[in-house]
């Protein structure tokens, strides 16, 4: 079993009349985190309950909105835990009455669904709640695994095809590991999209996000996306804020000072997962025989800088940066007022756009991130 950047550190949000949020894509490991959480640091020092939000029982308590039912049920308790809250109606309200009343309760949620559980816990639970975030496993806490940084290195082509879901990487046969990612497409990842969104059929859904795979790291047109599948470019837009808020895709803005010379309106869309989008594209061939490589290792770089700023709690605004004459820079940190510019080339290839870059923003550090020096910038 991987180690995760917070299996030692979790107990430290676990505080009394305070909910921990702990959020993300589904299958990466937020049920494990909180099991082992229970196993290792709860045995012998908090009595729990560990309910789930498709259960009746926790549906009927926290619905209720009732003080009595709620306090009942938290009698005796220093701990409660509900795995996937996002669904249970009016769970904020709920949480708030338990945290309200109930002198030195702890609490854990989780959630697979960004804007169900935001809407439902975030305005009733404000400077109540710590929220953070589990993404597929980060190079950052691989590292660990591996013990050294060489031999993370020697498995990069695997993850830039496989990704890095932990049950994907507990799989050593590549065929079943392809297997996995195909059926995860068909059975986990659309799941969310679809109760929400209140479609039955994933045949549009799915003929979209694969259109977005083809498109990973450039500028993405909605009207063009539109045409394309013969909607209307409102529609197209709801599903891409869907895909952003049940954790599948990441949209990426774009910076400018200079409304004139630069691109905003337009942005760009990264996978928290290559190996999602390997598998939206139908692509598992080897890296040597890839016409997309570049788009591979920005997605893998952009999703694994976000993982970083997460767990090593990095305050930061991202962007990129592109001009109309398509000078470009990746990935643009804002953070502590300064700002951090990176360009990412799988080969030693140099940038233009750096230079236009520094050259519009002189107080801006900015660096080529490559096969040589990635280990920096993931770590």
């Amino acid at each position: 079993m991987y180690k995760r950047y917070y299996d030692n550190k979790l107990d430290e949000y676990v505080e009394p009349n305070k909910v921990v949020i702990i959020q993300g894509p589904r299958q990466v490991g937020k049920t494990t985190l909180v099991n082992q959480y229970l196993k290792n640091y709860c045995k012998g020092k908090y009595k729990y309950e560990y309910l789930t939000g498709d259960s009746i029982e926790a549906k009927n308590i926290f619905s209720s909105s009732s003080l009595n039912t709620i306090k009942n049920f938290a009698k005796g308790l220093d701990l409660v835990v509900i795995d996937e809250a996002q669904k249970i109606e009016d769970i904020g309200t709920g949480l708030k009455i338990l945290v309200d009343h109930v002198k030195n309760i702890r609490i854990i949620v989780t959630g697979s669904a960004s804007f169900d559980l935001v809407n439902k816990v975030g305005e009733p639970l404000v400077g109540r709640k710590w929220d953070l975030k589990l993404f597929p496993l980060a190079q950052l806490e691989l590292q660990k695994n591996y013990n050294n940084t060489f031999l993370l290195k020697q498995d990069l082509e695997k993850f830039l095809i496989y990704g890095s879901y932990p049950e994907v990487l507990e799989i050593d046969n590549t065929k079943q590991k392809i297997e996995y990612l195909q059926n995860f497409v068909d059975s986990f990842l659309l799941k969310d999209v679809l109760e929400f969104s209140g479609v039955k059929g994933s045949k549009f859904i799915i003929d979209l996000l694969k259109l977005l795979a083809f498109q990973v790291g450039s500028l993405v047109s909605l009207t063009e996306l539109a045409n394309s599948l013969g909607v209307n470019k409102l529609t197209v837009a709801k599903y891409l804020d869907l895909f952003e808020k049940t954790y599948i895709i990441y949209n990426l803005r774009g910076y400018s000072r200079n409304l004139r010379k630069e691109i905003t309106t337009t942005g760009k869309y990264y996978f928290y997962d290559n190996g999602i989008l390997n598998a939206l594209t139908g692509n598992f061939n080897k890296i040597n025989v890839r016409n997309d490589i570049g788009a591979l290792w920005e997605n893998f770089l952009v999703m694994e800088g976000l993982k970083k700023q997460e767990y090593k709690k990095i305050h930061s605004n991202n962007y990129f940066w592109r001009t109309w004459d398509k000078d470009e820079v990746d990935f643009v940190e804002e953070r502590d007022g300064r700002l951090y510019g990176f360009e990412f080339k799988w080969g030693n290839a140099k940038s233009k756009g750096i230079h236009k870059f520094t050259n519009e923003y002189k107080e801006a550090e900015v660096e080529i991130i490559n096969r040589e020096n990635y280990i920096d910038f993931v770590i």
